[in-house]
C-alpha cells in the first residue's frame, strides 16, 4: 500500500514537471513565432516606407530637361546635367543618398569632410543654374517660358521657420514658380554650408574659420543687395524667411559677428591688452544687436522665425558683453581703479544671472562665465576691503562699453558659365 502511494506521488510529480516543461515550450514557441512575425511586419513596413519615400522623391524631383524644351542636343545635355547636379546636392544635404562614405570620398577627389563635399556639389551646380537664368531672362515674357517654369515645380522647406522645428508631419514646403527663388535658396544654403564648415575647422585653424565666416557673410550680402530685391515682387504672402532681404541681412551680421569672435579669440591667444579685447568682444555684441534690431523691425516678414535662432543671437550678445566687461574690469584693476572694476564685475554678474538659457549647452557656457566673473570679483573685493578701500560706484556711474568692429565681408563673385542654351520657342 505504501509502495503504490509512493508511485502515485512520483507519477504526479513527473506529470507536473513534464506538463510544466511542455507548457513552457509551447509558450516559448508561440512567443518566438509572434516576435518573428512582428519583426517581419516591421521590416516590411520599413521597406514599403523606403519605396514610398523613393517614389515621392522621384515624383517631386526637379527635372529641367522635362520642363524646358531644348532645341538641340547640347542644350538637352546641359539641362540633364543641371538635374543631375541638383539631385546629387539635394540627396547629400538631406542625407538621403545611398552612396557609401568611401565612394563619396572617391567621387569628390579625396575630400573627407561632409561639409566640403556638399560645398563642392553646390559650387558645381551654381554656375549651371545662373547660366539657365541668364538665358531664360532673354525670353522671360514668352508664355511658354513662363509655363515651363511652372512645370519645374520648385519647392523648398525652410530651416529657419518655426514650423520646421515643431511640425509632427514633417517640414513644410514652399513653392514659388521663379528661377530666382531656386537661386536665392541655393545661395542661402551656400552661406549656411560655409558657416558649418567654419565651425568644423574652428578647433584647429582659427584663420581659416574666420575666412569662411567672412565668405559666408559675403554670400548673404550678395543675396541681400543683388538677388533678393529682384525676387520680392513675385513672392506670395506665405514664403520662407530665407527669401526675405531682412533674413539675409541678419545672417550676414551673424557671420560677421562670428568672424570677429574668432579674431578676438586669436587676439586672446596672443595675450593682447585687456582694453583691446574688451572692445573686440563688444564689437561682436554690437553686430548681434544690429541683427536683433532687424528682427524687431521686420516682425511681419519674420513672424515665423525659429525661437532657437533668436535665442542664439540674444545669448551670444550677452556672453560677449560679459566678456567685454570682464576684460575692462581686469584692465582697470591693473591701473589701480579697483572700486570701478568691482562695480563693473557686479553689473556683469547680475546681467548674466538674469538670463535663463533653455538649452543645456548654453547653461554650461553661462555657468562657466559666471564662475569666472565671480572668481575675479571675490579676489578684488577682498583686496579692496583690506588694501585699497576704494569707493564702489553705483550702476549709473559705470563707464559705457566701447566696441571695435574689425571683421569685414569677403565679397561673393559668382562664377559665370558661358554656354549657349537654345529653346524651342
Amino acid at each position: 500500500m505504501e509502495a503504490s502511494k509512493g508511485w502515485a506521488y512520483l507519477r504526479i510529480i513527473a506529470g507536473t514537471l513534464v506538463g510544466g516543461a511542455l507548457g513552457f515550450y509551447v509558450k516559448y514557441r508561440i512567443e518566438t513565432s509572434y516576435k518573428r512575425k512582428m519583426m517581419e511586419q516591421v521590416l516590411e513596413y520599413e521597406r514599403q516606407q523606403q519605396i514610398k519615400k523613393a517614389q515621392e522623391q522621384e515624383a517631386s524631383a526637379v527635372l529641367f530637361e522635362e520642363a524646358y524644351h531644348a532645341h538641340d542636343s547640347d542644350t538637352l545635355e546641359q539641362l540633364k546635367e543641371l538635374s543631375s547636379r541638383r539631385k546629387a546636392l539635394e540627396e547629400s544635404v538631406n542625407g538621403s543618398t545611398f552612396i557609401s562614405e568611401a565612394i563619396a570620398r572617391e567621387m569628390s577627389g579625396g575630400i573627407t569632410s561632409r561639409h566640403q563635399q556638399d560645398l563642392q556639389k553646390l559650387e558645381n551646380y551654381l554656375p549651371l543654374l545662373e547660366n539657365l537664368i541668364a538665358h531664360a531672362d532673354i525670353n522671360g515674357s514668352d508664355p511658354r517660358m513662363l509655363q515651363w517654369m511652372v512645370d519645374l515645380n520648385l519647392q523648398w522647406s525652410s530651416a529657419l521657420s518655426a514650423s520646421s522645428f515643431f511640425s509632427i508631419i514633417g517640414p513644410k514646403f514652399f513653392r514659388i514658380d521663379n528661377l530666382r527663388y531656386e537661386l536665392g535658396m541655393i545661395l542661402f544654403l551656400y552661406g549656411a554650408l560655409l558657416r558649418e564648415r567654419a565651425f568644423e575647422v574652428l578647433p584647429d585653424d582659427l584663420v581659416q574659420a574666420a575666412t569662411l565666416f567672412r565668405k559666408a557673410a559675403g554670400v548673404y550680402n550678395y543675396l541681400t543687395h543683388t538677388i533678393l530685391p529682384i525676387l520680392q515682387p513675385f513672392l506670395p504672402q506665405e514664403r520662407p524667411p530665407e527669401v526675405t532681404t531682412s533674413m539675409s541681412s541678419i545672417m550676414c551680421l551673424i557671420c560677421l559677428a562670428e568672424a570677429q569672435a574668432v579674431t578676438t579669440r586669436k587676439a586672446e591667444e596672443k595675450a593682447s591688452r585687456g582694453s583691446l579685447l574688451a572692445k573686440l568682444h563688444y564689437g561682436v555684441t554690437q553686430l548681434l544687436i544690429e541683427a536683433m534690431t532687424i528682427i524687431d523691425s521686420n516682425i511681419g516678414d519674420l513672424s515665423n522665425i525659429s525661437s532657437q535662432l533668436i535665442e542664439f543671437i540674444s545669448l551670444s550678445s550677452v556672453m560677449h558683453e560679459s566678456r567685454s566687461r570682464r576684460y575692462m574690469a581686469t584692465e582697470l584693476s591693473r591701473n589701480g581703479q579697483v572700486g570701478l572694476a568691482i562695480g563693473i564685475l557686479r553689473h556683469a554678474v547680475n546681467e548674466m544671472n538674469r538670463r535663463s538659457p533653455s538649452e543645456q549647452s548654453w547653461r554650461v557656457v553661462f555657468e562657466q562665465e559666471i564662475n569666472a566673473l565671480a572668481e575675479i570679483l571675490q579676489k578684488l573685493e577682498q583686496e579692496n576691503d583690506f588694501v585699497w578701500l576704494d569707493k564702489i560706484p553705483c550702476m549709473d556711474e559705470l563707464p559705457f562699453l566701447e566696441g571695435k568692429k574689425i571683421a569685414s565681408i569677403m565679397p561673393y563673385a559668382p562664377v559665370r558659365l558661358e554656354k549657349e542654351l537654345v529653346f524651342r520657342i
